[in-house]
């Protein structure tokens, strides 16, 4: 949708419309399939958890249908919805060398084509709140003897938590204290330039 530009004489700027049109736009969902499928693989997953008794009584089928939606989850907000929704990303590298680099990125200028509020806010309440069902989980399963459960529940928390992780560390790039974290992490002395925000093209 094209904005109007304005000339003011001494100010020359984009006409966005009276504050109820400024708000409906920060409203606006502008990338309606990355933001479906931010919450729908993770949320299915849950209630796949919850619900798998209802469904089916294969131990083995609902283990493998849990695991992979948060395969599908992991891959999708790692690869996908991070980029199109907050601007942000995240990977791993090998050099030349065979030494690992750990890649932080975020978009320096918004687009056209950014996200909106709402659309970062579904992003990290998403990203935040279902690590923690994840580990309400653990604590039942450890209550309730069910152990069966625990390595899917592990696996859970293991990918939500690397994809909360890395993009903290993208939003909070190049501070000294998440730098000293990744350099204790990997057992490296020195923090390699990978791990500083870098700007996304």
């Amino acid at each position: 949708m094209k904005q109007a530009l304005v000339d003011d004489t001494e100010d020359v700027s984009l006409d966005f419309g009276s504050e109820e049109e400024l708000a409906l736009r920060k409203a606006r969902i502008r990338h309606p399939l990355a933001t479906f499928f931010h919450l729908f693989f993770r949320v299915s997953a849950i209630v796949t958890y919850l619900f798998c008794d209802w469904f089916s009584n294969s131990f083995v089928a609902c283990f493998v249908t849990i695991l992979l939606l948060l395969s599908f989850d992991f891959w999708s907000v790692k690869n996908v919805t991070g980029r199109l929704l907050v601007g942000l990303r995240w990977w791993n590298q090998i050099d030349e060398d065979g030494k690992s680099h750990w890649v932080f990125e975020a978009k320096r200028v918004p687009t056209i084509a950014a996200s909106t509020e709402v659309e970062a806010q579904i992003f990290w309440l998403g990203l935040i709140i279902c690590p923690v069902i994840w580990t309400m989980f653990f604590f039942s399963i450890l209550f309730s003897l069910k152990l069966k459960w625990l390595a899917l529940v592990i696996a859970g928390i293991s990918l939500q938590t690397a994809n909360l992780y890395g993009y903290i560390h993208c939003k909070l790039g190049g501070q000294k204290t998440i730098s000293r974290v990744t350099s204790r992490l990997f057992g490296t002395t020195d923090v390699p330039k990978s791990t500083e925000l870098q700007p996304m093209g």
